[in-house]
């Protein structure tokens, strides 16, 4: 009986992306609802270049998915794990400002998003490297 499409990923990975993805649109909504209390942001940056930011990051790890479950795990659980990592990106906040310059909740998601999408990188790295490798040495014993 064929593995149905969902099961081509570990349901780790599953609840991974969806614990990185809420804590990533917390993180960016955020950002943007309170975008001017945010110490020393550049004034291009508007509520709206925030979400549209943020629609571009998931993006990466939606094709990732998409990719995975249309029979391409290994670049699939790439993308994830670059997905994952994009999460590091919110840490550049502290590069403008310390962290006792922003309030709670912005250090709280800033710091959520960071730790989810190292957690999310790890998981799906592994799961790139063991499904490459398994699929090698099928290759190579045929």
């Amino acid at each position: 009986m064929p593995q149905p499409r969902f099961a081509r990923l570990p349901a780790r990975l599953w609840w991974l992306m969806a614990v990185y993805t809420v804590a990533s649109l917390a993180h960016f909504a955020h950002n943007a609802e309170y975008i001017a209390f945010y110490p020393n942001m550049p004034v291009w940056i508007t509520r709206e270049t925030v979400y549209q930011a943020w629609l571009a990051i998931a993006g990466v790890g939606s094709v990732g998915v998409a990719l995975a479950l249309f029979g391409w795990p290994v670049v699939g659980a790439v993308l994830i794990a670059a997905y994952g990592a994009l999460g590091l990106d919110g840490l550049a906040h502290y590069s403008l400002a310390l962290c006792s310059q922003h309030t709670l909740a912005a250090n709280a998601t800033i710091w959520a998003e960071a730790g989810a999408g190292v957690a999310l990188c790890l998981a799906a790295s592994q799961v790139a490297l063991k499904t490459f490798a398994s699929r090698h040495r099928a290759r190579s014993a045929a």
